[in-house]
């Protein structure tokens, strides 16, 4: 579908493009950052669990920071908030690079959540809007570019830490990914009215919620819960990939699938971050045909089977591979299923908004991260990690068709003459 404005053709599946391409230059920043933990350990002789705060702190600005972003982007539109994001990306890897303290790794992280954040917001929100009709595909696409945006330079990262030292890998990269960032800011636009097809097909509120009456319903906290549940285990395996594999004695050693050879850690990141990408726009398109919960309980249900099978058969190098790539496929997918259940559930108006605060539940599940650290060291193994990990994701996957789906469908249902008119932005 294309459209003018203000005399220039705009078709919105170009601009889910850039989007897109934009959540693959951030996507290292979280994805890329389990290949750093191990070398600035040797580097600087900090303690792992130390080193993960920063990646607490990246998630947490990251994620706590969207809804002020997102109504940046509600009332700004796109182009300012990603170009001052992808700045501030820049930035970030550029000071890891100089970092000699772990106060500056810290400043950095939490300047390169700000930026993050401010890149993943916007794309995801200006998806949801420009796709009304199909939120579950839209998001998922977006979103896969930050799932599988790390799998093409897995490799590239890994073999420059090694010739040239993480310092250098940190400040190329980041320079590369944050201008590249700025550049498609530049050509990032938000529908206008009449820009968009009307809705079919999902069941969806009659209105637009504003963020204050949103969060003063039960159903945004269901959801919210459910995501921090959701969240907490495929953080846990981002940050932890890495470490994990080091203490199962299985980093190295090479594995053979589909005609490649690569050492274990090597094939599970690349392999995992091309699940983590597919899976989104596979479930969204999935959760726009059978449902956003029926979808949910399938998805969660996999995950908390893979976390607990990783944490029995893990050991063995192929079965590390093949687990932690169903692990990452049944995870990715919340990233477009919860956008798009809060799009529908709450309305396209505010969506940036909205659906970022409902993002900060990752923000939320980060600070579970570094205790995963802790209590491995206290239990002398991961298997309490993983089981609990595990046991989360049943009770979300019991949770999206016990309890959400039918508070959900009672919602959407409503009159609107039942319902408090929406309050109009400030302005």
């Amino acid at each position: 579908m294309t459209t003018t404005q203000d005399g220039v053709r705009v078709n919105r599946w170009l601009q889910l493009a850039f989007g897109v391409v934009c959540m693959c230059m951030i996507a290292n920043m979280q994805y890329g950052w389990t290949f750093f933990v191990n070398p600035m350990q040797e580097r600087h002789g900090w303690d792992r669990a130390a080193i993960q705060i920063a990646f607490t702190l990246f998630v947490v600005t990251e994620t706590w920071l969207v809804p002020v972003e997102g109504w940046f982007v509600d009332k700004y539109g796109p182009r300012i908030v990603t170009l001052f994001g992808g700045l501030l990306c820049g930035i970030a890897w550029v000071m890891n690079s100089y970092a000699e303290s772990l106060t500056t790794l810290y400043i950095a992280a939490a300047i390169g959540g700000t930026g993050a954040g401010a890149v993943y917001g916007t794309c995801v929100g200006n998806s949801l809007k420009w796709f009304p009709d199909r939120r579950g595909l839209a998001a998922g696409i977006t979103a896969m570019g930050f799932g599988a945006g790390s799998a093409l330079t897995v490799v590239p990262i890994q073999a420059m830490i090694k010739s040239s030292g993480y310092e250098a890998a940190f400040f190329y990269f980041g320079i590369g990914q944050g201008v590249i960032v700025m550049l498609l800011a530049l050509f990032l636009v938000a529908p206008k009215k009449g820009d968009v097809p009307e809705v079919a097909r999902v069941s969806q509120s009659k209105r637009d919620f504003t963020p204050g009456e949103m969060v003063r319903t039960p159903i945004f906290w269901v959801m919210y819960a459910m995501f921090v549940m959701m969240a907490a285990g495929g953080l846990m395996a981002t940050a932890q990939l890495g470490p994990i594999a080091k203490d199962f004695h299985i980093a190295d050693t090479p594995v053979s699938l589909l005609g490649i050879t690569l050492p274990a850690l090597t094939f599970a990141a690349t392999l995992d971050r091309v699940l983590n990408g597919v899976t989104r726009p596979f479930f969204g398109w999935v959760s726009d045909h059978i449902g956003r919960e029926n979808t949910m309980f399938l998805s969660f249900g996999i995950e908390g089977v893979g976390i607990y099978a990783l944490s029995v058969f893990g050991h063995d190098p192929i079965a590390f591979v093949i687990l932690t790539g169903l692990v990452f496929f049944a995870w990715g997918e919340i990233y477009s299923l919860f956008p798009a259940t809060c799009g529908d559930t709450f309305g396209s108006k505010y969506a940036a908004t909205n659906a970022g605060l409902l993002y900060t539940a990752k923000g939320t599940a980060a600070l579970i991260v570094p205790y995963t650290s802790v209590i491995t060291t206290m239990t002398g193994d991961w298997k309490a990690v993983f089981l609990a990990a595990a046991a989360l994701n049943i009770l979300a996957a019991l949770m999206a068709v016990f309890v959400l789906k039918p508070m959900r469908q009672a919602y959407v249902r409503k009159d609107p003459a039942t319902m408090p008119p929406a309050t109009a932005p400030a302005r």
